[in-house]
């Protein structure tokens, strides 16, 4: 049958329609962006400090949470359970893990002058953590930048106190030590929300115009110690063979006084022995002595010959051996 129907309901039927077509669209889109913007996840490393019209509300542990969608809730996830760092002085290529962007100017970074008035290159890199979102966010404007700044302020006042050989060689050690403790006081004081774990010390140089001469003077402390070493060697080999010979000419003088010390006391002992017994009868004593010493005294004499004026004559004196003793009938009994 034909369409008697006049064109106006045509054209009404297809505005109701394309709205019809346009506001379920819409419903998808809002359903689509309610869906989209009411969850969010933290990786295991990190955590969420959630804004509800841009204030501070809550901060989360990593794992699938939920929130008010269409912007009402934001969420700004911090890689708080990472070891991050900064580097000054240098950038490494591709390293995008820090939050904080690197120096943009490096030259000039390092460019430090020490203590004793000279130039020294100086590259380090500070190690650290986020360990207060809220602080991190809230307490100052720019915490990455501060922290650079920080950084840089105490490095360059440590090596300002030192000389350009304790930075180059000896004194590695002790700057960062004292540049870790001056970034942690300046981080705490300035409510950073970060804490700083290490400094430590890359290349430290002079310039380049000056390389050469460190490098003899490097090398000339560098023969110093060679020289030290190989006399601490001679050293620890000569003297203790020295003192092992003092310690054993020491206990042979005391064996040699020990032993003279016994032979005089045990002298001493046989003359009182002897002189007791002098004085109970001398003439027998002085006797005795007499023959005792005269017993050991001839037979060392050799050949014998005796002259008697009486005789008129030489006498051989006979042998006065035990053997020949026994041989005249004579003995060596006192």
């Amino acid at each position: 049958m034909p369409d008697h129907r006049p064109p106006e309901f045509n054209v009404n039927v297809n505005i109701r329609s394309a709205i019809g077509i346009v506001l379920a669209l819409l419903i998808v889109f809002v359903v689509a962006v309610l869906g989209v913007t009411s969850y969010y996840t933290v990786a295991a490393d990190s955590q969420g400090v959630v804004l509800r019209f841009g204030k501070y509300l809550i901060t989360v542990e990593p794992g699938l949470h939920f929130k008010l969608p269409f912007g009402i809730d934001t969420v700004a996830i911090l890689p708080t359970r990472r070891q991050l760092k900064l580097e000054f002085g240098f950038t490494t290529p591709g390293y995008l893990t820090n939050p904080i962007q690197p120096s943009q100017d490096p030259m000039e970074e390092k460019s430090m002058v020490t203590g004793d008035l000279n130039a020294a290159l100086v590259e380090w890199v500070v190690q650290y953590r986020i360990d207060d979102p809220s602080r991190y966010l809230f307490e100052v404007r720019n915490p990455g930048e501060t922290l650079r700044d920080v950084s840089e302020a105490a490095m360059r006042e440590v090596i300002g106190d030192r000389t350009v050989d304790e930075v180059i060689t000896i004194g590695r050690q002790d700057i960062e030590i004292e540049a870790l403790a001056r970034m942690q006081e300046l981080s705490k004081r300035y409510h950073l929300g970060i804490r700083v774990d290490q400094v430590q010390l890359k290349n430290v140089n002079p310039p380049a115009q000056v390389q050469a001469s460190f490098n003899e003077v490097n090398k000339a402390q560098q023969d110093r110690e060679n020289a030290i070493n190989i006399a601490n060697g001679e050293y620890n080999k000569v003297v203790p063979k020295a003192k092992g010979q003092a310690d054993e000419t020491i206990r042979a003088a005391e064996g040699y006084r020990f032993k003279r010390v016994n032979e005089a006391e045990g002298d001493v002992a046989a003359f009182t022995a002897v002189l007791q017994q002098y004085i109970k009868a001398p003439d027998i004593t002085r006797t005795r002595l007499y023959l005792e010493t005269m017993e050991d005294v001839l037979p060392e004499t050799g050949p014998k010959i005796i002259v008697d004026d009486s005789l008129r004559q030489l006498l051989p004196v006979l042998p006065l051996s035990n053997k020949a003793g026994e041989a005249l009938g004579v003995t060596g009994d006192k």
